[in-house]
């Protein structure tokens, strides 16, 4: 028989969701790191002081410790002069997060492609405005190893990657930095296409970079801004074509 109906003004409640106390030990210590509370390269308490400090068990307290450095906000060692010394994420941890990211889901070409067309213009605009002598310099090296590797499509590629790096470490914007290294390595296999840089566009190329490079040097953000884009969706453009253009596997 099936259970009567609750009796009219009964309460009817949800089931309640309690978090794990490995996640409440970990959000309350990520949080303390986070804020500056607990400096980087501190070290932890002990396990058996955060044992009883908290009043948790030790599997809860180690368990919570494991997700913070998968997190990479500590690193553990084992031993007797071991214990967590809090690290603080890098550009670098957190480019590499995000490039796995990408390949572990399978992001498609056409999403990186998207990303670029939205992100380099804005990066070229920032660079304009921001840019250091030191940034010009490394830009301007880059172009001349584009040029010298002119003949040398893999290194070329390489370096075209590197240039675009570069420009957005100009922009002085560490997330979009950040992010922007994160798939660099995605763009330069989207480069790596067959047909991707022929010798026609090779040279378009180096002249779109001369003539980006022109405009940030003279701070002029909407000029930078404008030609970034033209570069970008001629990149997408070819992109798209070569792409198209594959027979479909049956």
């Amino acid at each position: 028989m099936s259970s009567p109906p609750p009796a009219s003004g009964t309460a009817r409640l949800d089931i309640i969701e309690v978090p794990k106390s490995c996640d409440m030990l970990a959000n309350k210590l990520r949080e303390q790191i986070l804020g500056g509370a607990i400096a980087d390269g501190a070290m932890l308490p002990p396990e058996r002081d955060l044992v009883q400090q908290t009043g948790l068990s030790r599997g809860s307290v180690r368990e919570g410790l494991r997700i913070l450095e998968a997190e990479g906000l500590i690193k553990t060692r084992s031993g007797r002069y071991g214990g967590s010394t809090v690290t603080r994420p890098s550009g670098a941890m957190v480019s590499n997060q995000i490039n796995l990211y990408a390949r572990v889901r399978g992001i498609p070409l056409e999403s990186i492609v998207q990303a670029r067309e939205a992100l380099e213009p804005s990066l070229a605009r920032l660079a304009a405005l921001n840019h250091t002598e030191e940034d010009l310099q490394r830009l301007r090296e880059i172009s001349r190893r584009i040029e010298a590797a002119y003949d040398d499509v893999p290194t070329y590629l390489d370096e075209n990657v590197q240039w675009h790096c570069a420009l957005a470490q100009a922009s002085h914007n560490e997330l979009l930095h950040t992010f922007t290294v994160s798939i660099s390595q995605l763009i330069r296999e989207a480069t790596g296409i067959k047909d991707m840089a022929p010798t026609e566009i090779r040279s378009t190329v180096i002249q779109a970079h001369e003539r980006i490079l022109q405009a940030i040097a003279a701070r002029d953000a909407d000029t930078a801004e404008r030609r970034m884009q033209r570069h970008v969706q001629a990149y997408a453009k070819r992109v798209r074509e070569l792409t198209s253009a594959k027979p479909r596997r049956r």
